[in-house]
């Protein structure tokens, strides 16, 4: 056996030509230089920010309580927590590579500084990681830690499976980001389009990179719809029947039931796209009785529903800040409902609105047509119940309700050429430019990620019992905001203009004022993320000023604001007994909060886990190993998952049981700690004297 044979034996096809400085060594034209330097610098950051975590943990001896407190946790708040935190890293690399791109094209009449393939690189990770590993783990660890606290439940209802859903979902994102150093991503856009992404016009690594990211994190996805469900079906407290849910919980419903349909589509066309590659299958190919368009029907049969997936819980989010923030009971709460459930099911009725340009007949377009159009009735009620919701309150502007307003507004925006876009002969002529470009980032960014960073300010204080810095969260607010208008407006200008989707290049210089407008609005997006961690730094710092123990500092509605901040491991002492739509603003009212409960009892809570980590390192080493045929490694991988699970079986040591007494003791504590505060007005919950304890004196707003 020669070496060169030792070397494919063990490292399959990663070689020198994978290092992301290689073409600039062998082509040093300027050219290659340029983008070699742009790829390795991407590359060293990945490495350096990896080696400096590690060393920052080991400095300051923190494995231990990392293992023990987080990785290991099977405690939703700390999945969701970590979920969140994966997002945020997620979101960081995902606005850089669109500042690149922006930048690309504001020089596009002059050809730019990247090559069509690097440019291609980028467009393609920032759509897969903004939507797979940016949005999705946002919402779903949002809904992780909020959910079970709302309905009065201890935790979701399968909690190792929760960690390993998290897993799976790291282990995706973590391919995505070794693609940075090792190979490149796929050049096919977050689609990833057959016949283009077949073995025959791209044998390299990055199709594949992307097949098994998207294929761990959907099952993982699917896996979390399901808890979801049977959480909220099967854990709610007594006497909280469907109508008397809070609306987030409402949307996390309708979102797992989504999730559960939705993703095996998605999951079943990667793994055929990797049938086609790996073993000359034909499902998408143009010869030997394959067809393209069975891909483009199975992922938009996931695709559309998705669009749902991201903007039914940041609904959820902005009515439940609409209310609490109007100091009134939700407008139209029954409507409201009515409308997420019937927007969940005609998500699946619209797909084929997704590909009016591939030929299908004028009766099917005009069918999803209408259909497309009908959607955005029910979205519509919505705007109004929160109108209606703030009308008559008595309003705060804090930073939760500022994205809120930003989003009813913008979201409009976007709806109303949504509905344009549902008219075929309009797609027709707008489908590949940026028109649609600016279409689907109208929705997303004030839909989802502003609902997120809503969500995220909200119940922060619920999570490490401190509240965000507000000066800093208003001026990060409205530079998302103003960024976001400068960055995608121009867009649509460009897109009616005649300029194509990823275009790296132009000739026409009617182009540039546009494009420089869009890079400025760029430049300003990545100016609110840095001020986001500011604000982080500086709460951090201030946390002891704004520390808020008693657990209320919005006067909020529901049961998760009717315990401790940060939430005690159990959650609530006794399970509640809910009589109301808004249990704790009623209780409050009846001044029957923050009461001795008759008796305290034992809980029994589930036992950390290592099933989750285990899952993700050999679940990213099997995905690292097919994407480099390294076939020694990922039989290994694959044999690891059985035997993990068979070892996991003869563990007994599941539960483990909080004694009455020390339940007691610590809501004992907390209860004094209650009584003592001084109770805070509205007017003053964004100061230093907000500790938690809401003035439950104040007459609820007129309805």
């Amino acid at each position: 056996m020669t070496a060169s044979d030792l070397w494919h034996l063990v490292f399959g096809r990663l070689g020198l030509q994978s290092l992301p400085f290689w073409d600039m060594i062998q082509h040093p034209t300027p050219s290659h230089i340029i983008n070699g330097i742009i790829a390795t610098g991407a590359a060293a950051v990945v490495v350096i920010g990896a080696l400096v975590t590690v060393f920052l943990i080991t400095k300051y001896r923190k494995w231990g309580v990392l293992w023990s407190d987080w990785l290991t946790s099977v405690d939703h708040k700390k999945i969701g927590i970590m979920y969140i935190v994966l997002a945020f890293v997620m979101l960081a690399r995902a606005l850089i590579e669109a500042l690149l791109i922006r930048t690309q094209q504001a020089d596009g009449l002059n050809g730019g500084f990247l090559s069509a393939d690097h440019f291609a690189q980028l467009f393609s990770t920032h759509g897969t990681i903004m939507i797979f590993f940016m949005a999705m783990p946002f919402l779903i660890g949002l809904i992780n830690f909020v959910m079970p606290q709302q309905i009065g439940a201890r935790d979701v209802s399968f909690p190792m499976m929760n960690s390993i859903s998290l897993g799976l979902t790291a282990a995706g994102a973590a391919l995505v980001m070794v693609s940075l150093v090792l190979g490149k991503f796929e050049t096919g856009g977050w689609t990833a389009y057959p016949p283009y992404t077949e073995a025959a016009f791209n044998p390299g690594p990055g199709v594949d990179y992307w097949i098994w990211a998207i294929a761990l994190s959907s099952i993982g996805t699917t896996m979390t719809g399901i808890n979801f469900a049977v959480t909220i079906y099967k854990k709610r407290a007594p006497g909280m029947t469907l109508f008397r849910m809070p609306l987030f919980t409402w949307t996390a419903l309708c979102t797992a039931i989504l999730m559960i349909f939705a993703m095996p589509p998605l999951t079943a066309v990667s793994l055929m796209l990797a049938l086609d590659r790996y073993l000359d299958f034909h499902f998408f190919t143009n010869g030997m009785g394959g067809n393209m368009m069975n891909f483009a029907n199975l992922f938009w049969l996931f695709g559309h529903p998705e669009v749902y997936i991201l903007i039914l819980p940041a609904f959820g989010v902005y009515s439940e800040v609409f209310s609490t923030f109007s100091g009134k009971r939700l407008y139209g709460y029954t409507s409201l409902v009515y409308a997420t459930m019937a927007i969940a099911v005609l998500s699946f009725t619209v797909w084929l609105h997704h590909f009016f340009t591939m030929g299908q007949s004028a009766n099917i377009n005009a069918v999803f047509g209408l259909l497309t159009m009908i959607i955005g009735i029910p979205t519509g009620v919505k705007i109004y119940d929160w109108l209606l919701t703030m009308y008559q309150g008595r309003v705060r502007f804090t930073v939760p309700l500022i994205y809120a307003l930003a989003f009813s507004v913008l979201f409009v925006l976007g709806g109303l050429s949504g509905v344009l876009l549902a008219n075929p002969s309009i797609d027709f002529q707008v489908h590949n430019s940026l028109f649609l470009v600016a279409h689907f980032h109208n929705m997303l960014i004030p839909g989802l990620l502003f609902g997120m960073l809503a969500g995220y300010h909200f119940w922060f204080p619920k999570a490490f019992g401190f509240r965000l810095d507000e000066r800093w969260g208003r001026l990060s607010a409205y530079l998302w905001i103003s960024g976001f208008i400068l960055a995608f407006f121009p867009l649509y200008a460009l897109g009616l203009m005649g300029m194509t989707r990823r275009t790296v290049s132009y000739f026409d210089p009617a182009y540039t004022p546009w494009m420089l407008v869009a890079e400025v609005g760029a430049l300003v997006l990545t100016a609110a993320l840095t001020t986001l961690v500011i604000q982080l730094i500086v709460s951090i710092r201030e946390r002891k000023a704004n520390a808020v123990p008693v657990g209320d500092p919005w006067d909020g509605r529901s049961l998760e604001w009717a315990i401790a901040a940060p939430s005690p491991e159990w959650n609530f002492p006794v399970i509640p007994t809910v009589t109301d739509r808004d249990p704790f603003a009623v209780a409050k009212a009846q001044h029957t909060a923050y009461q001795s409960p008759p008796a305290y009892e034992d809980i029994t809570l589930p036992t950390n886990s290592a099933m989750g980590m285990i899952i993700c390192v050999v679940g990213g080493l099997l995905g690292f190993a097919l994407v480099w045929h390294m076939w020694w490694l990922a039989i290994l991988s694959a044999l690891a998952v059985p035997v993990a699970v068979i070892a996991k079986s003869f563990d007994t040591r599941t539960e483990k049981v909080i004694p009455a007494a020390e339940v007691r003791q610590q809501h004992q504590a907390w209860l004094a700690q209650a009584r003592q505060e001084t109770p805070i007005s509205r007017q003053l919950e964004t100061s230093p004297d907000n500790h938690g304890l809401a003035d439950n004196t104040i007459a609820e707003a007129s309805t």
